[in-house]
């Protein structure tokens, strides 16, 4: 199947009188250069089990199923999941496990909860993909890789560096347990209709080792980072649970660190020393 052009995808929503939604982050990609990237990037290989967000038109889907992967899809659109039901389901009945529902409600689509090992590829809408990412990694089985199309902010603030402005507790939670392989940054053209916000590609593995923080631990770094610009030591007594935070805090004023430090300055190797306690 050739990847659909601007034309066909325009011409294929008018004839099923559909048209992309904002409320729900539609930007459909119309580029098959970036489509096929994201497949190298994951590092796509025959029967890979793979989770794909708001497959929308199924092109990218339909490239999944073309490399013979088990494709786990999840539409919130229900006239793109009726398409999705006639067009691209009947093609590929044994590979195509479609449902239809919220990402945030299903991070995963309908995964087998006994998998262990798959991946996932999507262009995910711009609005959910902090808190999808934030349920990705407090799940049960991680993905060994992730390519995703986000808005560009928003993959600057997941790969963040300690020190800099876009620093902050989704940076933290997803570099412990994932290697940054590649970033590319997606034009405005690639789209229908094009994004009045800048995209990215973003390719990440999971670690050898990943890192996890718990539901408490990380509730607390980011009542934390609310107050960034605020010295840690004022910081820590006045959150909630803060008795972790305070042995942990102790132990790094031991080795050296000024309780006036400012959290979006403490690196994430620090951060990571609040599982090990």
């Amino acid at each position: 199947m050739a990847y659909p052009t601007l034309k066909v995808v325009r011409d294929l929503l008018e004839s099923r009188s559909l048209a992309p939604q904002k409320r729900l982050g539609q930007n459909f990609l119309v580029d098959a250069n970036v489509a096929r990237k994201s497949l190298e990037l994951a590092a796509i290989e025959h029967n890979d089990l793979v989770v794909e967000i708001g497959p929308g038109l199924g092109a990218l889907s339909t490239l999944l199923l073309e490399a013979q992967c088990q494709v786990y899809a999840i539409e919130m659109d229900s006239g793109l999941h009726r398409y999705l039901q006639e067009e691209i389901a009947p093609l590929y009945p044994e590979n195509f496990h479609l449902t239809h529902g919220d990402a945030m409600d299903m991070p995963v689509a309908s995964l087998p909860s006994e998998t262990n090992t798959y991946k996932i590829v999507a262009n995910l809408p711009y609005a959910i993909s902090t808190p999808w990412l934030d349920a990705i990694l407090a799940g049960t089985t991680l993905p060994t890789r992730m390519v995703l199309m986000l808005q560009k902010e928003a993959a600057m603030r997941f790969i963040a560096d300690c020190g800099t402005g876009n620093y902050g507790p989704i940076s933290i939670f997803l570099k412990s347990a994932y290697d940054v392989e590649a970033i590319h940054k997606v034009s405005a053209q690639c789209f229908y209709p094009s994004p009045d916000v800048g995209s990215a590609l973003l390719s990440i593995k999971m670690k050898t080792e990943p890192i996890l923080f718990g539901t408490e631990i990380k509730n607390g770094i980011r009542q934390i980072f609310r107050q960034r610009r605020k010295q840690i030591s004022s910081i820590v007594p006045k959150i909630e649970n803060p008795e972790p935070f305070k042995s942990w805090l102790k132990s790094l004023t031991s080795k050296g660190m000024s309780p006036t430090t400012r959290p979006e300055a403490i690196s994430i190797e620090n951060w990571q020393k609040l599982v090990e306690r």
